[in-house]
């Protein structure tokens, strides 16, 4: 969706929308308007939206109003961008091909956040689909901000950044398996980082090979598709300033290897790689946005595949670490590809933190249902940043414990660890695997989001299909605890 703006309604404007707190309509809406919505029972909620029509300059047009919920609200810019999908979601396939937002009494910041969730709202990949009728076919190209204050262009130009940072990581998800591998998840990125300023390295199966990179290794070794490590860095900080690490678990397709998925619903494991997704999109924002800041981005890259070749229960593999893995599950594949990824990154950048962030089990979906991604971490003030930058930008997180009694769950009698403890605790004993390859002292947290990649049903700001989450959350942390 293309943004504009305007001291003015253009002529020929078909629909203009106003947000509204809740319970203050505007004295100056049209009084049919006015008891339209109240007799609709419109309280300005989040996301609520009521439109008529109204004779303005000569003119029938489309008026609606959506509702941004209370003002003091501390979610309130998540809820700005619900007003904006709201209308997105309400006039997409309208036939219109253009609406006209009234932007005065918000700040730049929560303008900028209205025209985010209504760009956002309307993003869809029909790349594959070809015979919708037009009633289904997205018509709204373009939005046209309204007033405002001086500033509002330059919040929007930096938003716009975070934009196209989600949809990229929209598309990543998107995309089927036979298009998105590791090979090709490089080349995209490639395409999209070009002029942007941020460096690429690009490790292959025989330099990893090289590193003892035999978990992440022997998860790909079973596919066709040959595994990669992606790093990614942004140097918008202090000059040779240690980096914040973000680490995204990349399973471009996911069988289950020799432990293989049932067949129904495996197609959905397209989406294995929403964390790697989450890191590119995030990594293309904060470079868009010339953000102050030392980021490196690291994705591990691989198809988990049944195969000849393929890793079996029961193996174990040495691990860039040193440290040995009995894998009891080769479905458990996730953490046997961050393990190696975080060591890498832990000895050529030496960050100040790692977050890294995975569509890693199942058992937290069963724990948070598809609300809250969930978070381990071994450091509160790490935690309690990404929380907050969680609920200030929508993708919300919620701590869970780590312990030793967890821990020991996954002890091995034959190697250091074994990657699978017992049905109970999933979730928390998958991050005590990984926290078993972090360094004594180091800041770390694990985002467990694969609940949130995907949605089966539409969201306030996405279509069903991919979310992006996780590149608002990673660009709202940065913006708080290290531009600050």
């Amino acid at each position: 969706m293309q943004i504009q703006f305007a001291a003015t309604v253009p002529a020929g404007t078909q629909i203009v929308a106003r947000v509204v707190n809740q319970d203050s309509l505007p004295a100056d809406l049209e009084a049919t308007l006015a008891h339209g919505a109240r007799t609709a029972r419109f309280t300005g909620k989040a996301g609520q939206v009521f439109d008529g029509f109204a004779g303005r300059n000569g003119e029938i047009v489309r008026v609606a109003i959506a509702g941004a919920g209370d003002k003091g609200d501390e979610g309130r810019l998540a809820n700005l961008e619900k007003a904006g999908g709201a209308l997105a979601a309400k006039f997409a396939c309208s036939g219109s091909d253009t609406i006209a937002v009234e932007l005065e009494g918000l700040t730049d910041e929560e303008a900028a956040a209205v025209l985010m969730g209504l760009r956002l709202r309307t993003w869809r990949h029909d790349r594959y689909r070809t015979r919708m009728k037009d009633e289904q076919k997205v018509t709204l190209k373009k939005a046209v901000g309204i007033g405002g204050s001086a500033g509002v262009e330059a919040a929007w130009r930096d938003a716009e950044a975070v934009a196209e940072g989600i949809e990229f990581t929209r598309e990543l998800v998107a995309e089927p398996a036979n298009i998105i591998y590791p090979e090709s998840f490089v080349a995209r990125c490639r395409e999209r980082y070009e002029g942007t300023g941020l460096e690429i390295t690009v490790l292959g199966v025989e330099e990893m090979t090289k590193l003892g990179m035999g978990a992440l290794l022997g998860v790909g070794q079973g596919s066709e598709q040959p595994s990669r490590l992606l790093a990614v860095k942004w140097n918008g900080g202090e000059p040779g300033g240690r980096p914040m690490a973000f680490v995204g678990k990349g399973v471009t397709f996911d069988t289950g290897g020799i432990s293989i998925k049932p067949g129904p619903g495996m197609g959905d494991m397209k989406w294995d790689m929403g964390g790697a997704g989450a890191v590119a999109g995030a990594m293309l924002a904060l470079a868009k946005r010339k953000a102050k800041a030392n980021v490196i981005g690291v994705m591990g890259l691989v198809e988990n595949m049944p195969d000849g070749k393929a890793m079996r229960p029961g193996d174990v593999v040495t691990t860039m670490s040193g440290q040995t893995v009995e894998v009891l599950n080769t479905d458990a594949e996730g953490r046997l590809v961050l393990c190696d990824a975080l060591t890498w990154v832990q000895k050529e950048h030496d960050p100040v933190a790692i977050v890294d962030l995975a569509t890693l089990t199942g058992a937290m979906i069963i724990s948070l249902g598809f609300e809250y991604g969930g978070m381990f971490a071994n450091d509160n003030d790490l935690a309690d940043a990404l929380a907050k930058a969680g609920t200030s930008s929508g993708d919300k997180l919620w701590r869970m414990p780590l312990g030793p009694a967890y821990d020991k769950l996954i002890d091995s009698p034959i190697a250091d660890m074994q990657n699978i403890g017992p049905r109970e605790g999933g979730s928390i004993t998958a991050a005590q695997f990984l926290q078993r390859f972090i360094d004594k002292g180091r800041p770390w947290a694990h985002c467990d989001i694969a609940g949130m990649v995907w949605a089966a049903k539409p969201g306030a700001t996405w279509g069903k299909g991919a979310t992006g989450y996780g590149v608002r959350l990673i660009d709202r942390y940065v913006r708080d605890a290290l531009e600050g």
